[in-house]
């Protein structure tokens, strides 16, 4: 239950870097010089959501993978949110094609970063509550 615990605490805290990376690349026009369309307004009805399901999604390090690897870890963990993003999310929820391809051709570069920092953000926190 200990385990459990950490893990998805540690996925709440990737989620909230994970999504306070995605705001500040939208806020200082990072994602909009590359031609993408992703710049979220910060808001609690934003941030709940993407903080809650990084939790859930945190749980995965539960997986007996890569135990001495934790950045490899989370980098490979970090592709599971990542592809449903692109192959769920964008084109069946938001409507924005696959791989979200209409909110910019390097749309899916830059959900697969955002992604690994929540993956990172994760591991990290996994190490210190060890």
């Amino acid at each position: 239950m200990k385990k459990l615990l950490i893990f998805f605490s540690a996925g709440c805290l990737g989620a909230l870097a994970n999504s306070l990376t995605v705001w500040l690349f939208g806020y200082f026009g990072i994602t909009s010089f590359f031609g993408v369309s992703i710049a979220p307004s910060l808001s609690a009805n934003w941030l709940y959501p993407r903080i809650v399901w990084g939790g859930i999604w945190g749980l995965l390090f539960i997986l007996p993978i890569w135990e001495s690897k934790l950045l490899l870890k989370a980098t490979a963990l970090s592709l599971l949110p990542t592809a449903v993003q692109l192959f769920v999310v964008f084109p069946l929820k938001a409507h924005k094609g696959i791989a979200g391809l209409d909110l910019g051709l390097l749309t899916p570069f830059f959900v697969l970063f955002f992604n690994w920092v929540w993956g990172a953000v994760t591991a990290i926190a996994i190490k210190c509550a060890r």
